[in-house]
């Protein structure tokens, strides 16, 4: 029903063991974006990627495929757009609809990608950026195969 609590998954301290894993990602993954750049707002939406696995890891929009292409598709797509068309919300909102389309046209969703399209898009600091993003997904898709482990072992466990 509408507006009803899901259960806990392994009570209290069950929930608190699937949210360590993308919450200690994420922080590291911020860390790790500190130490090399100053370009925290191009990898916020990669914290959303962290909670919906939390959330559902067996959902299909938070599989490592559907994470990766999406994400990696839509930094790609605002960085050209910016590269390509320049600056500008015009610009970036394009890319958004860009990132739209190829979740609707090949039926995988991943939400966040919708915002990393849009970072990339108003404020793509050259190639460095890009390929600092695509090790911080790589980081992330490390911890959604840590998350589906963990909960395959909490599965098992019970």
């Amino acid at each position: 029903m509408a507006g009803e609590r899901p259960a806990r998954r392994g009570g209290l301290r069950g929930e608190l063991l699937l949210a360590l894993l993308p919450s200690a990602t994420v922080l590291l993954v911020l860390a790790f974006v500190e130490a090399l750049a100053r370009q925290r707002l191009l990898f916020a939406s990669l914290a959303s990627s962290a909670f919906l696995i939390y959330l559902d890891p067996q959902h299909e929009m938070n599989r490592v495929r559907t994470l990766v292409l999406l994400q990696l598709g839509a930094a790609c797509i605002g960085w050209l757009c910016h590269a390509v068309l320049g600056s500008g919300y015009l610009f970036a909102g394009l890319s958004m609809l860009l990132v739209i389309l190829v979740m609707v046209s090949f039926r995988l969703m991943h939400p966040p990608a919708v915002s990393t399209a849009l970072s990339f898009g108003l404020r793509a600091a050259g190639e460095q950026s890009l390929i600092l993003f695509m090790t911080a997904l790589a980081i992330t898709a490390v911890l959604v195969a840590l998350q589906q482990a963990v909960s395959r072992l909490a599965r098992r466990l019970r």
